[in-house]
């Protein structure tokens, strides 16, 4: 019986195949990350790919990630995104043990995709095709290069022949470590010419940032923090963060400019210090995410500095008909904000460049960001924004509207149960209930809570109103006898709308519901 030419090639060790594999890939990734470091963190082919799979991702499990994971929810779609990768790599490489040809289609599949990734970027240029591409040639080579070693030194072990221009166990082992060596230093060497266009030391330089009209001064009596609310003013470190950023996007103020065009009678655009030589503004203002759960945490306040977004709009001339503020951020993310909303005097909306006296952090949308009072952040609060087009809703469709979510998107009359944490376990007798509720742009009248599926609403003690634009904390007391109970709480805006008990999910426009804990008193 014959055997064929395949058959009579030695096989590659399993656990050195699949080293082989996942070596490769290290090397394609770090080499795409590296040219990336010249042209921009999101030509990273891997940064581009999970970019990708944010835009295509369901609605419903989009959702489930931000309300699951929180700030954490990129790190685990790179995280599992990684795992997915090694695993396929390792594979293709035992599949390559007595060909390359396996391996060589797997790393060109990842550099294919990579540039398409990359490809369909709006924040991107043809030349950023130049990071996948290295990316594809430098997976193939080392993949063909470590194979080939290991193969010449399986050859020579099979037929024992002693050849000194084999390669030995060691230099092949040596040749691996060196690819992983290269790819680390190429990776680091990406990261660091990213580096180079960080938009911190930029930030840093700006300053404090002092308003020539500074919001009043929050009364010692805005929160009620020593009895388990959160403080009225959010530090920046704490401020809730939901984007579909995979990597905070660096621009320095110095490069940093605003087009404001469309439907306007003359097109404006700014530079940073154009901002900054106005006269500031600073305004406190609540803002809340779509994705908050009832009872969530995706909502904060802060002092935010910066101008009148009605004024910049009102210099440009805006033409009848116009409906949105078409907002688009230096990473090609857009939204769509009702025009009226934008130029509503009352209303306060803001192109903020700071935030609680300080230059915007870079993670909440230096040099520049939106903010407009009483819409979901969805609609109201791009970051990093550079482009503001006056237009049509059927014109112009943004980010999420494509997704399914709400056009108008008013924040919805809310509460919350700060404390006592649900299932925590307290001291029986006088327990104290608190927490915050927001209405925003209407006003929180009253808080009501019960003790009890069936108990009395109780009106609960408020906080110092601070204004339409912000939450209000609230507190009241119970007797509690031992054992587990339940608490409820509802709000009643200034309109005289009782928060609805009927419980929505996030899609499309915020939920809603009233929030329910559940603790233990001993």
């Amino acid at each position: 019986m014959k055997t064929s030419r395949a058959d009579q090639e030695p096989r590659l060790p399993l656990f050195g195949a699949a080293a082989i594999g996942v070596v490769a890939l290290a090397a394609a990734l770090a080499a795409g990350h590296l040219v990336a470091g010249f042209i921009g963190a999101n030509a990273s082919p891997y940064l581009a790919v999970g970019n990708g799979a944010i835009d295509l991702t369901p609605v419903e499990l989009k959702d489930f990630a931000v309300r699951t994971f929180g700030v954490y929810d990129k790190l685990v779609l790179l995280g599992g995104m990684a795992v997915v990768m090694v695993l396929a790599a390792a594979v293709a490489g035992v599949a390559s043990r007595r060909s390359p040809v396996p391996g060589v289609v797997l790393i060109a599949a990842f550099g294919l995709l990579g540039g398409f990734a990359v490809s369909q970027r709006p924040d991107l240029t043809s030349v950023a095709l130049l990071a996948p591409l290295t990316s594809l040639i430098a997976g193939v080579g080392v993949f063909l290069w470590l194979h080939r070693l290991a193969t010449a030194r399986a050859h020579a072990k099979v037929e024992a022949t002693g050849d000194a221009a084999s390669p030995s166990r060691r230099s092949v082992l040596l040749a691996g470590a060196g690819a992983v060596v290269a790819a680390g230093a190429a990776g680091a060497g990406g990261q660091l010419l990213a580096g180079t266009r960080d938009a911190e030391s930029s930030r840093a330089a700006i300053g404090r940032l002092v308003p020539a009209e500074p919001a009043p001064p929050i009364p010692a009596d805005a929160d009620f923090a020593k009895l388990g609310t959160p403080t009225f003013l959010t530090s920046n470190r704490d401020f809730y963060r939901v984007d579909t950023a995979l990597s905070v996007p660096q621009v320095r103020a110095e490069d940093w400019s605003l087009r404001l065009h469309g439907m306007v009678r003359d097109e404006k655009r700014y530079s940073y210090a154009d901002i900054r030589d106005r006269p500031l503004i600073e305004r406190t203002i609540t803002m809340t995410c779509v994705s908050n759960e009832v009872g969530g945490t995706y909502v904060s306040t802060a002092n935010f500095i910066g101008v009148d977004l009605g004024d910049l709009l009102r210099e440009a001339g805006v033409l009848p008909g116009a409906e949105q503020l078409f907002s688009t951020s230096v990473d090609g993310w857009t939204s769509g904000s009702p025009a009226v909303a934008a130029l509503d005097p009352e209303r306060g909306a803001m192109l903020a460049i700071g935030m609680n006296g300080e230059p915007l952090p870079v993670e909440h949308g230096f040099p520049a960001r939106l903010v407009i009072p009483g819409l979901y952040g969805y609609v109201s609060a791009t970051k990093w924004v550079k482009d503001l087009e006056v237009t049509t809703w059927k014109a112009r469709r943004a980010y999420w509207l494509d997704r399914g979510w709400g056009e108008q998107a008013p924040i919805k009359t809310q509460s919350r149960i700060d404390s006592p944490k649900g299932f925590e376990t307290v001291p029986a007798g006088k327990v104290r209930i608190s927490g915050i509720a927001w209405a925003q742009r209407t006003g929180i009248e009253r808080v009501e809570v019960r003790l009890g599926a069936n108990g009395n609403w109780l009106p609960a003690t408020l906080s110092r109103d601070v204004g339409l634009n912000t939450w209000r904390m609230w507190w009241t007391e119970f007797d509690v006898p031992a054992g587990t109970h339940q608490v409820t709480v509802r709000a009643v805006d200034k309109s005289g709308y009782t928060q609805t008990d009927a419980r929505a999910g996030t899609v499309p426009d915020g939920a809603t519901g009233w929030h329910v804990i559940s603790f233990t008193a001993r």
